[in-house]
């Protein structure tokens, strides 16, 4: 019979790309890997990695056998969701993973309700833009507050459930003459800004590949003089007047000194934050808890487009 634990490390290693990723992950040395994944071709009779560079990947049997790995292991998280509905409590751990630009305005209030209302649940949450939806596979994380650029192609993993929050346009963000932070009230054509020094994302980033593809159907190709994924970085160049940032609204305290801020007129730039878990048939009363503050701090959020 196959050992569970075996499968979950071979689902690890195809997932990390390396045994040494996949021990570090599994917080488990490399030997010790290497030994169970040893220990599972003997039980198959067959090899189920090979080299490949600096790397490994799946042998033929190995991406055979890694299908039916999903399947069981899907099929055991079923069944422990099943039994968690049957008991109806709220439990005691989750780990949530979030987007940085989420925290302020969703997270944390999230987070704060979720202590009230369930002190015995403690959250973990991992702030990261990395591979979120991936650590979800894994197992890693049991919730995720992800984002989706519109114009962008869907690319939510198999077995995946996406459960939509709110809508999050970008807005324009310049250096304000006044002391305090306020809303310009006439939106920008984004053509304007086709002259103005900009501060934007890699654009190797969701977030940078949308600015450039607006500013394409704005007619114009953009010349960033700042590039930076950090919003905190952003906001204090064009509160310095150093450049204008194009910053979603979600991650913008409209507290915040020195800044205005203005939708943008003709060709706006929006994302969907979501929350995703995997798909069950039986949702947990843990992962119902945590989606439900993230989904009620979304609507309390005085700058949002809610979803409903």
């Amino acid at each position: 019979m196959l050992d569970i634990r075996r499968l979950y490390m071979l689902k690890t290693v195809a997932a990390r790309g390396s045994i040494t990723a996949a021990a570090h992950s599994l917080e488990l040395s490399a030997g010790a890997v290497s030994q169970q994944l040893a220990a599972l071709r003997h039980d198959v009779g067959v090899d189920l990695l090979r080299p490949d560079g600096r790397t490994v990947a799946l042998t033929e049997a190995g991406r055979v056998l890694l299908e039916h790995a999903d399947r069981i292991l899907a099929a055991m998280e079923e069944a422990e969701c099943a039994v968690a509905a049957v008991k109806g409590t709220v439990g005691t751990t989750a780990t949530l993973a979030a987007l940085p630009s989420t925290v302020a305005r969703i997270v944390a209030p999230a987070l704060t309700a979720l202590g009230a209302d369930h002190p015995q649940l403690a959250v973990t949450c991992l702030v990261t833009d990395q591979a979120q939806l991936r650590e979800l596979t894994l197992g890693t994380v049991d919730v995720v507050l992800g984002q989706h650029y519109h114009h962008l192609p869907e690319t939510t993993p198999k077995g995946i459930a996406v459960s939509p929050l709110l809508d999050d346009p970008l807005l324009v963000v310049t250096a304000d003459d006044g002391a305090v932070g306020r809303s310009d009230e006439r939106p920008v054509g984004l053509s304007e800004l086709a002259t103005h020094h900009l501060v934007v994302p890699p654009a190797t980033t969701d977030c940078g590949q949308a600015i450039l593809h607006a500013c394409h159907q704005a007619g114009f190709t953009p010349t960033p003089r700042y590039i930076t994924a950090d919003i905190a970085a952003q906001l204090t160049l064009a509160r310095a007047g150093l450049a204008t940032a194009l910053v979603p609204r979600t991650a913008i305290d409209p507290a915040t000194p020195g800044i205005r801020t203005a939708p943008i007129r003709d060709h706006p730039i929006q994302r969907l934050l979501f929350a995703a878990t995997r798909h069950t048939e039986t949702t947990t009363p843990t992962t119902t808890a945590v989606i439900a503050a993230l989904r009620t701090a979304s609507r309390q959020n005085p700058t949002h487009l809610p979803l409903v």
